[in-house]
């Protein structure tokens, strides 16, 4: 009978790639994880590793049921939170994934509103580009987090919270610092100043240039939106940023101007892992957030 010892043996061993690292990492001998990875193929009747060359490789078959190993795992560690949660009588600690970006235009005020609420409710906040929060989500290291839709990843619950777009910025000097709205095309030959390759922001300029029929010229990628201001400022090139932080930002020295062919949506929605074991903290988090930001999806 399969145990779940082997299953997170087996994740470790695919992970280092190395029996012998595997073995340092999980605090047992060599001879006994490769008895216990034996077992495991042999009950599969598969060849997980190809022991035959100096490296060790990972066959096939230990690629697929490497995925397979993982939702195991999870799934055992819902059941296990899950009864902590009703030992614990509703307190509980859900792990958070906010974008930078997003963290400091939303969150603040309605983070510090919610922990006053249910102060057992404990949050713990990952800050990391929305692809990679939604990755985490998957992979069970997030709980709940924010992403930028589109959202098609269908393991996902996905709900709307915020609509909002991308404004081009650009210096006072800039030729069209006194435009009140200008086309992508016209774009066409300037520096671009966009956030880091990764983060969902530069994929959707990125999309709505080459609509637009041309790739853009981007000479420089950051995370921090204050510092791309500050090189928008310079004249240096011109970026976009969601009309939150421009407005919310010293406007002294750039102009903000929209983008109205093709319209760069920038719209939010929570995001969770789809059937999915969520803690009361969890719930009560997901909740929160649906009705501080009701008013913001009804128009």
């Amino acid at each position: 009978m399969m145990q779940i010892k082997q299953f997170r043996y087996f994740i470790e061993v695919y992970q280092q790639v190395s029996f012998s690292r595997a073995s340092e990492k999980l605090g047992i001998s060599q001879p006994a994880l490769s008895k216990v990875i034996a077992q495991l193929e042999e009950e599969l009747e598969l060849q997980l590793f190809d022991r035959s060359t100096r490296q060790l490789q990972i066959t096939a078959e230990g690629e697929a049921m490497y995925e397979y190993a993982q939702k195991v795992i999870r799934e055992v560690e819902d059941f296990k939170q899950a009864a902590v949660d009703l030992r614990t009588k509703h307190k509980g600690h859900f792990r958070f994934g906010l974008p930078p970006v997003i963290g400091s235009s939303f969150f603040p005020k309605v983070i510090s509103a919610f922990q006053k609420q249910y102060p057992d409710a404990k949050m713990g906040i990952v800050e990391e580009g929305a692809r990679v929060v939604q990755q985490s989500i998957l992979h069970g290291e997030l709980d709940v987090g924010i992403g930028i839709l589109p959202i098609p990843d269908t393991e996902l619950e996905v709900i709307p919270i915020v609509k909002r777009k991308l404004l081009l910025v650009v210096s006072n000097e800039h030729p069209l610092a006194d435009a009140k709205k200008v086309k992508m095309s016209e774009l066409k030959g300037e520096h671009f100043l966009l956030f880091k390759r990764g983060f969902s922001l530069y994929d959707r300029v990125r999309e709505a240039s080459i609509d637009s029929g041309f790739e853009p010229n981007v000479i420089h990628e950051s995370t921090q939106w204050d510092f791309l201001l500050k090189m928008v400022k310079e004249n240096l090139g011109v970026s976009f940023l969601p009309e939150t932080i421009v407005e919310d930002s010293n406007q002294t020295g750039i102009r903000a101007i929209e983008v109205d062919h093709p319209l760069i949506h920038w719209n939010l929605a929570l995001i969770s892992r789809k059937n999915g074991y969520q803690s009361p903290a969890t719930t009560a988090w997901i909740d929160y957030v649906k009705a501080y930001f009701k008013e913001e999806t009804e128009y």
